[in-house]
């Protein structure tokens, strides 16, 4: 209904969704009164509507001033400044039901009305549908809740970026938080890749957290990462042991030898679902690398007696004082020992390489170091799927694919704080591309993704899906934004810099939770992957408060200005900026640190240089619970 308490004049220009209009003269002050309640007149943010016959066409007010006149009525009132910009985002039927997009375009002389906060409610609030979670409120009308879409924003994807002290983290804990509600969803099931090992104390006791060196605290719920190399494709697993060949010949003679190592455990240890003749080199069958990596070794740097004709394991090992033959170890990547080559003339032991051996002398000295630092035997010694010599293992993958998505938490959390650097992008590409690849294959399953969509959530994004990235985590995530949504896989990608982040994958985003962005930059790349024209929206990000947030995109009904609502302290991720100075605490001894107290009088350094060692910043809380727990 429209009364002259909303009239905020006449539209005088129409240019797209671009609509711009000039205040009428009456309102000369800078609030008006609807119902009691007080609104300021042309706030960039505000939502005013234009009645057209039985719809109200919906916008945002995103610029005001001398700038919104029209280039042509500029030379007519160059000193006017009661313009406004508006940005037409949906349309609504007088019943309340509200749709992104128009159907039809306002024209010359059409009312504008400013949208009041009932009118807002009509349009926002539906917190008792199941599909709407809550995240906080708008920031202009308290009494409004900030609802989320949860169909819209997990299959259409979703981004949440801010500068670092915006309140990012935060805001991921609370929607995840909302998003495991037992009573509303019992069956969410969302993955979270958390770089620096932020996200466990917050999410602990909703969550199964996978990372190197698990404590055994049951407070903790932590649980030893395991990913077979048997499960990486051909390429993964070159990226993770070989590296790089000298030349196509040498890596196609590797793929060879996997290959037939593969088919050969297959025929002793038959799989569901594959065949010899369906097997090809990326199929995740179980086989010994270590097995594989010691025949190698001995082909490649083995000596033996010229003209003895002997076979190959009979080769000419170095002896030990006791007179015994000197082999390796191909489970702990220690290599055999050869003799020194002889090259004197008719000496019959005269010794030389073996014949035919490849030149992989490079790959396999990197490997077996590799085989040899415990750091890496997450991936070459998992523990229960660790392939035996001739293939056979103890659990097959539906028991790890069962861990990581199918327990009896909503949340896992694979913590790869501790995973070395050199081969960080290629796990996370190898954990993205199992889940999206079981999801795939199972998607007509009760276990698939069509019937119980997952979530992935990617911290810390820009590390690795920035645009100069080649790595098979920003392939992977690319397929997953493009073809995750028919086969319920949705992507959540959290970052800083989101101008590093790959733009194909940030163009697929249906959904943004922008925060305090300060870098131009960045802010040019947010308002580019948006689908309306929100400029003079995004224009405020700067100016956020911490824990403040514009959403925009497909999960809402209007772009809206929110304040999220944080969970208690003692639940938040490990990513707090620490106090400098704090007056507030009158009690010295529970201050929690800073400059402003005094320092202890001789500081224990040996827990600083235990957890340096340990990688691991909660070492002594970890110890100290295991030990209650025996206690107990």
């Amino acid at each position: 209904m429209n009364n002259k308490e909303t009239f905020l004049g006449n539209i005088q220009d129409v240019t797209g969704t671009a609509v711009r209009f000039s205040l009428i003269s009456e309102n000369v002050s800078e609030f008006i009164y609807i119902n009691g309640q007080g609104y300021r007149i042309g706030q960039i943010g505000s939502f005013v509507r234009i009645p057209i016959g039985f719809i109200d066409l919906f916008g945002i007010i995103t610029q005001v001033g001398a700038n919104s006149i029209p280039d042509r009525i500029d030379k007519i009132q160059p000193f006017s400044n009661r313009w406004m910009t508006i940005q037409l985002i949906g349309e609504g039927q007088r019943n309340g039901n509200f749709q992104r997009g128009i159907t039809q375009y306002p024209t010359i002389g059409d009312e504008v009305h400013l949208v009041s906060e009932n009118e807002l409610g009509r349009i926002y609030g539906q917190p008792n549908k199941p599909f709407f979670v809550k995240i906080g409120n708008i920031a202009n009308a308290e009494s409004i809740p900030a609802l989320l879409d949860i169909n819209k924003l997990i299959t259409r994807h979703s981004a949440i970026v801010g500068t670092t002290g915006s309140g990012k983290s935060t805001t991921v804990a609370s929607i995840i938080n909302a998003l495991t509600d037992k009573k509303k969803y019992p069956s969410s099931r969302i993955i979270i890749i958390d770089i620096h090992g932020e996200y466990g104390s917050a999410l602990k006791d909703k969550s199964n957290i996978y990372k190197i060196n698990a404590s055994k605290s049951i407070k903790l719920n932590e649980k030893e990462l395991s990913i077979p190399f048997w499960a990486l494709n051909f390429n993964e697993l070159c990226e993770v042991s070989f590296g790089d060949f000298n030349s196509d010949k040498e890596r196609n003679i590797m793929m060879e030898r996997i290959q037939k190592a593969k088919t050969d455990s297959l025929m002793k240890y038959p799989l569901e679902g594959i065949s010899k003749d369906t097997l090809n080199i990326d199929s995740p069958v179980p086989f010994s690398i270590h097995k594989l990596w010691y025949e190698l070794f001995k082909e490649t740097f083995g000596t033996y007696y010229k003209g003895s004709g002997k076979p190959l394991e009979n080769l000419a090992y170095e002896l030990d004082d006791k007179g015994d033959k000197i082999e390796g170890d191909p489970y702990l990547g220690i290599p055999p020992i050869f003799k020194n080559v002889k090259n004197e003339k008719g000496d019959p032991e005269k010794i030389n390489f073996l014949p035919n051996s490849q030149n992989f002398g490079k790959q396999l000295l990197l490997l077996g170091a590799k085989l040899r630092i415990p750091r890496y035997n997450f991936i070459f010694k998992p523990n229960k799927w660790l392939p035996a010599e001739d293939g056979k293992i103890e659990m097959d993958l539906d028991k790890l694919l069962k861990e990581w998505i199918g327990n009896d938490h909503n949340i896992t959390i694979f913590d790869l704080s501790g995973v070395p650097s050199d081969i960080l992008q290629t796990i996370i590409g190898v954990l993205f591309r199992l889940v999206y690849e079981a999801l795939f294959w199972s998607r007509n399953l009760s276990q698939g993704g069509r019937y119980r969509p997952l979530l992935l959530v990617m911290e810390e994004a820009h590390l690795y899906l920035n645009n100069e990235s080649t790595s098979m985590a920003s392939k992977i995530v690319q397929r997953i934004v493009k073809e995750g949504r028919k086969y319920g896989i949705g992507a959540m990608i959290v970052s800083q810099r989101p101008s590093e982040v790959n733009t194909t994958i940030l163009s697929q985003c249906g959904t943004f939770i922008a925060m305090r962005l300060t870098n131009s930059t960045d802010r040019g790349h947010i308002t580019g992957a948006l689908s309306d024209n929100l400029e003079g929206l995004t224009n405020m990000l700067p100016i956020l408060r911490t824990g403040e947030a514009i959403i925009l995109g497909e999960s809402v009904k209007l772009p809206m200005r929110t304040l999220i609502t944080p969970p208690p302290e003692n639940k938040r991720p490990d990513s707090q900026d620490p106090i400098i100075y704090d007056e507030t605490f009158a009690d010295k001894s529970m201050h929690p640190g800073g400059w402003g107290i005094k320092m202890e009088n001789n500081p224990n350094y040996k827990e600083l240089i235990e957890a340096w060692r340990a990688q691991n910043p909660r070492i002594s809380r970890i110890k100290e619970d295991e030990k209650g727990e025996k206690n107990e």
